[in-house]
């Protein structure tokens, strides 16, 4: 039994192309009415696809229907990346705007510690020995925890910066990636045209569909017992 093969991946279905008929120059006229009689027009017998461009174009089929997926696969991840970069961006942005207020702060407390430092000194020499300790000592412990902040202040810019130095080398492959992605989404669109040129809409046997369809089962079978 004949059948058509059909585009069934992502392109549309293609229309079956049909020919405008003409009066047959062979057509007998009744002498006494000189009218023509109705024109035979002979079919011409379909040409069937062989065995092997059938298994081709069924190959090809599911080829570009695998790819398809494949295809908008990577759309969708590519597209979360770029809504993660954005959101890092946004928190690269904030970070860096929280370690500048930071610097700003610490500088203003080391301001405040150095004119403590000034006002202790001139205060020392008129005080009792314990009460000279006791100053010194205030000084110290504020002088202490005022270098625990600057040490914890540069680990935090460290860090931000070895984020921040990732950030561009990330851009540039997720821009290449999105150009990649282009130049596979247009390769895939010109298979499928071209499967559409070759094998849509072709005519083929119906056994032969069996056979091949078979064939590729058994393959696809013994594939992923391997």
């Amino acid at each position: 039994m004949k059948r058509i093969l059909l585009a069934v991946c992502l392109a549309a279905l293609l229309p079956t192309l049909a020919l405008a008929q003409t009066a047959n120059p062979k057509a007998k006229v009744d002498p006494k009415n000189n009218k023509v009689s109705r024109p035979v027009v002979e079919k011409p017998k379909p040409v069937l696809m062989t065995r092997d461009e059938l298994r081709d174009c069924f190959k090809r089929q599911d080829a570009n229907a695998a790819e398809a997926k494949a295809v908008l696969e990577a759309e969708a991840a590519h597209k979360a990346e770029r809504e993660k970069i954005l959101a890092d961006k946004e928190a690269l942005t904030k970070e860096a705007d929280a370690i500048g207020a930071n610097v700003i702060a610490i500088k203003n407390e080391q301001a405040e510690i150095l004119k403590s430092y000034e006002e202790i000194k001139a205060k020392l020499p008129d005080l009792k020995k314990k009460e000279q300790q006791e100053l010194l000592d205030g000084y110290s412990a504020r002088a202490k925890e005022h270098d625990a902040k600057i040490d914890a202040h540069n680990k935090r810019k460290d860090a931000y910066q070895a984020i921040a130095a990732t950030f561009d080398p990330r851009i540039e492959a997720y821009n290449k990636l999105g150009k990649d992605l282009e130049t596979r989404s247009l390769d895939h669109l010109d298979a499928v045209d071209l499967w559409k040129k070759q094998c849509g809409n072709k005519p083929y046997d119906e056994a032969d569909e069996i056979a091949v369809k078979k064939e590729m089962a058994a393959a696809a079978a013994a594939s992923a017992g391997k």
